[in-house]
Formats: structure tokens, C-alpha cells, sequence
């Protein structure tokens, strides 16, 4: 599924008929807040992000993805009017992983994100996890316990995506906020300790799989 974040209805329209004409799904939003509805609903292949939107910009929700540990190597290619160097370069250093102006030629639309498609799938790293009776996979976004799915909020889905990745490794409470909720956010850490705290209950028997590390953090593992 392409997730395509587009304010212009007519080139929203038009941009998701191609992709489907052409053997992909997709799925176009006006703004953000729908974009981020579907998003704790389903896990897109691929996002194309308009700039100029409506309330948050394509690059505040580029930035986003890349924050979080579930979404940092989704990839995403930039779609905007604006024809000025440093939209490309602040789009790029954010993590695009392509650009095209719009109005887009609809041929190179369509080969570029085949092309996308084809390397996120070569050089993808593992994203599903078994630890004991524990199932996670990343791109569906779910969570199993013994065969039974388990309902996590992103951000303890974040965390445990997160921690799973880096199984083994013990995690200082500033780092998990750093990767989970974002360098800008400005909470303390017992927020750490929280959803550390509520994860565990919602993973019942396998929340042991995140283990405290007294006074330095957690860690993910057996």
C-alpha cells in the first residue's frame, strides 16, 4: 500500500488512479491528521509527501518518521510545487529518499516508486522478531502473545520496536526518548519508566523480555 499525503485534490485523484492502473495500491489523505489515522491503522510500502500542507508540513511529518523506530527506514519520496534548492536539500537532510516537483509526469512517477519499492525491499533489515511466545512484525504493526494479538499505543509500540532492534544493548532513558519521542521532546524520563511500566503489563508472561538495568536503563532480550 502507497500512502500518498496531497492537499490538491485534483492531482491527489489523479496521482492514486495511476498507481492502482498500474497493479500498486494506493491511498491519497488532504491532511497530517488523516494521514496519521491511517497510519495507526495500517503500514504503507511507501509515503509521498507534499510539502505545503495544510496545518503540519510534508516536512514535519517527514521528520516524524524518521523519529521513530517503526517508521525510519520507510521510504519517502517529497512531491511539491516549490522549485528552490533549499526545499530539496532540508527535504534530503531530513531522510527523502527522493524528490519530484510537481506536477509530476505521471511515467516517472509511477518508475520511480517501483524503483523504491524494489530497493526497500533488497536491502530491508529483519522486521519481524519471535522471542519465546513474544511476535512482533514492524510492518503490520502487530504484536502477539502466545497466537493472542495484543493492542499497543505507538509509542509502546515504538519502544518495543525499538528495544527489539537493538536486543542485547542496555538503553539509557534519554536515549529511548530521543529515538522514540523525538530530540525535541521535552518530558522527563519517568515517561520512559511509564510505558516501560504498562508495556510489560499489556505483554503479560513476555513482558520479561524488557529488562531494567538498574541505574542505567532497559534492555530487550531473553
Amino acid at each position: 500500500m502507497i500512502y500518498l499525503v496531497e492537499d490538491e485534490e485534483s492531482i491527489r485523484e489523479l496521482v492514486v488512479y495511476t498507481l492502482c492502473s498500474t497493479g500498486l495500491e494506493a491511498r491519497g489523505f488532504a491532511c497530517a491528521e488523516e494521514f496519521w489515522g491511517a497510519m495507526r491503522a495500517s503500514m504503507p510500502s511507501l509515503v509521498l509527501l507534499d510539502i505545503m500542507l495544510p496545518g503540519e508540513d510534508g516536512l514535519e511529518i517527514l521528520r516524524r518518521l524518521r523519529e521513530a523506530p517503526d517508521t525510519a527506514k520507510l521510504p519517502v519520496m517529497m512531491l511539491t510545487a516549490r522549485g528552490t534548492e533549499y526545499d530539496k536539500v532540508r527535504g534530503l537532510e531530513l531522510g527523502a529518499d527522493d524528490y519530484l516537483a510537481k506536477p509530476p509526469g505521471m511515467m516517472e512517477l509511477v518508475a520511480r516508486v517501483k524503483r523504491l519499492l524494489r530497493r526497500s525491499e533488497t536491502d530491508s533489515e529483519p522486521e519481524e522478531y519471535s522471542v519465546g511466545g513474544l511476535f512482533v512484525s514492524i510492518p503490520r504493526r502487530l504484536v502477539t502473545v502466545n497466537g493472542k494479538e495484543v493492542s499497543l499505543t505507538l509509542k509502546e509500540f515504538g519502544l518495543l520496536a525499538f528495544m527489539l532492534k537493538n536486543s542485547g544493548i542496555v538503553m539509557s532513558r534519554d536515549k529511548l526518548l530521543s529515538a522514540v519521542w523525538g530530540y525535541n521532546y521535552e518530558g522527563e524520563t519517568r515517561t520512559v519508566d511509564t510505558h516501560i511500566l504498562t508495556l510489560r503489563g499489556k505483554l503479560g508472561e513476555c513482558g520479561q523480555v524488557i529488562r531494567t538495568v538498574r541505574g542505567v536503563g532497559y534492555k530487550a532480550g531473553r
